[in-house]
């Protein structure tokens, strides 16, 4: 048991060394980014030393488990297609621009329709992607508008990483946990949405009482138009992921596993592009382009991390950490020790951890309580540190390309004074509604 907790440590550090320090390496004109190295050398590590149960580790990875890790993959990288394809159109930053530019009577409302629309985008798309969309913008905005940028960023990452909790679909840590323990689409809605809501709301608000000096002064500048590329490619996109959705949220009615229709859903829209491209005699850019941007690196990434789970699992440590967290208060241990365990391991690992340990709970109804108290601690332990998350890593490596300095400290003041009062919010909504 040692050893493999030794290794796993030594592991989970030096990500966080080289989130830190070393984020990309590079040979020639190819750069990769190092989180993900490091955590498949690990992997390897253990499994040269003898400490993976092979067996165990095949059966999981063929098994027609929810827990699957390549079924929860598959559910993710698709998602995130269908959102990187309006994104090639141009559509997160038109929604946007639209919005910005109905904020004429100041920063205070220009500031509240940002949180609102990062809000809904993420609902229905997944954090990620919006941060990945939005950050440019506003930087860019910000600059034409000679406003501070920081109020904003905040408000965009704190809103995609708070009402990210509220779909299966919002964030892979979600999907995870959820698809781990047979949590349907509707019912894990039904246990959600208060506490996303009671966070979003604690959340907006501590963030008007920190920038509200700011946001009172004037703008100066104005809003640029942003143009949709191509129209009817964007009609096929919006089709494709709405119908998606819908599908997601009467899957387990019409008993077909989710993985399979948001596969199903890019296959098809992959088709119905091609084709809608070669009537138009066009080359299919945005597919180029998609194929580009798709988040590769978390294959390995959590298939390494999953590795380590599972050794762990086969030496006792899941199982000890279960009976020292004990069933008295599921809601508050789990929720306030996933919190912080995402900022020292990152919250997809993490929720690969948490979900062995939740396994190793007898009563269901305390399980159940673990899981949610899980997803709430993943999601807002994202903007505690940059470390909480990958959206956080990606967030602050695209503020360096812009310039704007947002150091590991002013992320962690907004963290303390933001995430922590949210925390407790969320754990609240989710005490009443279970």
């Amino acid at each position: 048991m040692l050893t493999t907790v030794i290794i796993c440590a030594v592991t989970c550090a030096v990500m966080i060394l080289s989130v830190l320090f070393f984020p990309r390496i590079r040979l020639g004109k190819l750069s990769a980014s190092t989180f993900w190295i490091v955590t498949l050398v690990g992997a390897l590590i253990l499994m040269a030393c003898g400490q993976v149960n092979f067996k165990a580790l095949g059966t999981a990875l063929i098994s027609n488990s929810a827990i699957n890790p390549l079924k929860i993959l598959a559910l993710f990288i698709s998602m995130t297609v269908l959102s990187v394809f309006l994104d090639e159109l141009g559509f997160f930053s038109y929604l946007a621009s639209k919005v910005l530019k109905r904020a004429h009577a100041g920063q205070k409302r220009l500031f509240l329709l940002l949180y609102v629309t990062v809000s809904v985008l993420t609902v229905f798309t997944s954090n990620d992607i919006v941060v990945l969309s939005f950050t440019p913008f506003i930087c860019y905005f910000a600059r034409n508008a000679k406003i501070d940028p920081t109020p904003y960023l905040a408000a965009e990452f704190v809103a995609a990483n708070t009402f990210s909790m509220l779909l299966i679909i919002g964030n892979p840590t979600n999907i995870y946990l959820a698809t781990a323990f047979e949590v349907g689409f509707l019912s894990y809605l039904k246990i959600s949405a208060l506490p996303t809501f009671l966070a979003g709301t604690v959340a907006l608000a501590a963030l008007f009482l920190i920038f509200g000096k700011k946001l009172s002064k004037p703008i100066e500048g104005r809003a640029d138009d942003v143009q949709i590329k191509n129209k009817p490619l964007l009609i096929i996109g919006i089709v494709h992921l709405v119908v998606c959705t819908i599908l997601l949220a009467v899957a387990n009615y019409i008993r077909v596993e989710m993985w399979l229709i948001s596969v199903c859903s890019v296959a098809s829209l992959f088709i119905c592009v091609a084709i809608a491209s070669a009537v138009i005699k066009r080359k299919p850019s945005e597919l180029l382009g998609v194929a580009k941007r798709t988040p590769y690196q978390l294959i390995p990434f959590v298939l390494s991390m999953f590795v380590m789970i599972v050794a762990l699992e086969d030496k006792g440590v899941s199982l000890a950490i279960a009976n020292f967290f004990g069933s008295e208060q599921p809601i508050l241990v789990y929720g306030a020790s996933s919190f912080l365990s995402a900022n020292l391991i990152n919250n997809i690992p993490m929720s690969v951890l948490f979900s062995s340990i939740i396994s190793n709970i007898g009563n269901s109804g305390v399980a159940l309580k673990a899981v949610f108290a899980t997803v709430i601690g993943s999601n807002l332990g994202a903007y505690l540190t940059p470390i909480g998350a990958l959206a956080g890593i990606m967030w602050s490596s695209i503020l360096t390309t812009q310039g704007i300095k947002f150091t590991y400290l002013d992320f962690l003041k907004l963290g303390v004074l933001v995430a922590i009062p949210a925390l407790f919010a969320a754990l609240g909504g989710l005490y009443a509604v279970m």
